[in-house]
């Protein structure tokens, strides 16, 4: 009978497990109830795994990468839950689990419905956010126990959904602490992506599991924050554009002045296109006009019919011949006493 049982028994010399799938996070090994591992049995672990030995629902021993050879030496857990004597030749039984500690990429998240932000411009804003996220198990044993369990495999689809719902009940909080305005999220992205990661790293460690990365792709923002953004971008492109414009059109409008100087306003605005810019040009030369006069009377007085300046006393224009019975302020220009030496007006002397 004992020669029987042995026939039947299915020795284990390799145990290797290639993974075929991007998604499997644990994988068992297949063994029927005949299987057994052999004493000396070879256990290869692959790059990016780790291998865990389950006797009796407790872990026992954990390899990583790598072939090693199972005997008493290097399983002391197992040896000591079975009670295998020292350099034992009977095979034994126990679970062999595959763990991937690759990174799992291009993981989906996103808010099902808007989320509310305070912003220093807008108050109370609602957005919405989507993107991707990336992690790999960093901690075999404690994903085994928080989440593994004693399936016969686990992979991403398993457990995305619960990752994802601790990315979004977390990204409100980083908002709050990254404190962006509404107008500067979509220049960054990278910024919050980096502080979404952040607030969810304990979360993820708890599991056994580390979160590589949190990618946000795109943020809905409401209309009238989105049009005052492109309002701010034309104001940015045009900035320079516009005082270059504002600048040929007083160039213009002075040109259009000089060639005509018949027509008046109308004619030298070439209608209201000029705008502020030929309003400007006349105040400018407006002013210069005023100013004239008070330049002139600083060296003598002007005629009342030409406006020739005339030396202080001078009884005729030499200019129009117009009999000069006014002094004027070499100053201010106002008129006073012929004989005065001193102006009434500014007390400037004469």
């Amino acid at each position: 009978m004992g020669l029987f049982n042995a026939i039947r028994r299915q020795l284990l010399k390799v145990i290797k497990w290639d993974d075929p799938s991007e998604s499997t996070i644990v994988y068992r090994y297949p063994m029927t109830d005949r299987d057994e591992i052999m004493n000396g049995c070879q256990l290869i672990v692959s790059e990016s795994q780790v291998a865990m030995l389950v006797s009796g629902g407790t872990i026992a021993d954990v390899f990583g990468p790598g072939t090693h050879k199972l005997t008493t030496k290097n399983i002391p857990i197992l040896t000591k839950l079975l009670s295998l004597p020292y350099d034992f030749d009977s095979p034994y039984k126990a679970d062999v689990y595959y763990v991937n500690t690759k990174q799992f990429i291009d993981l989906k998240w996103g808010t099902p419905s808007r989320v509310m932000m305070r912003d220093a411009d807008f108050g109370v804003v609602r957005i919405g956010a989507r993107g991707k996220y990336s992690f790999k198990v960093n901690e075999a044993q404690v994903f085994m126990k928080e989440i593994f369990g004693t399936n016969r495999e686990y992979s991403t689809s398993a457990i995305q959904e619960y990752l994802k719902s601790i990315i979004v009940s977390n990204f409100a909080d980083a908002l709050a602490e990254a404190k962006i305005p509404a107008l500067d999220l979509a220049a960054s992205y990278v910024e919050l992506g980096d502080v979404v990661r952040q607030c969810v790293i304990e979360d993820f460690n708890k599991l056994g599991i580390a979160i590589v990365n949190v990618i946000v792709e795109s943020i809905s923002l409401p209309e009238e924050v989105e049009k005052a953004m492109d309002q701010r971008s034309s104001i940015g492109v045009f900035k320079d554009e516009m005082t270059a414009f504002t600048q040929y059109q007083t160039a213009q409008a002075i040109r259009e002045a000089a060639n005509n100087p018949s027509g008046g306003a109308a004619g030298a605005g070439v209608g209201m296109g000029a705008g502020i810019a030929m309003g400007q040009a006349m105040a400018n030369a407006m002013s210069a006009q005023t100013q004239q006069p008070t330049q002139q009377t600083e060296n003598g007085n002007p005629c009342p019919k030409c406006g020739s300046v005339e030396k202080p006393g001078a009884k005729f224009c030499s200019n129009c011949g117009n009999k000069l019975g006014k002094k004027f302020c070499i100053n201010c220009g106002m008129e006073i006493d012929p004989n005065a030496k001193f102006c009434e007006h500014c007390g400037q002397k004469q």
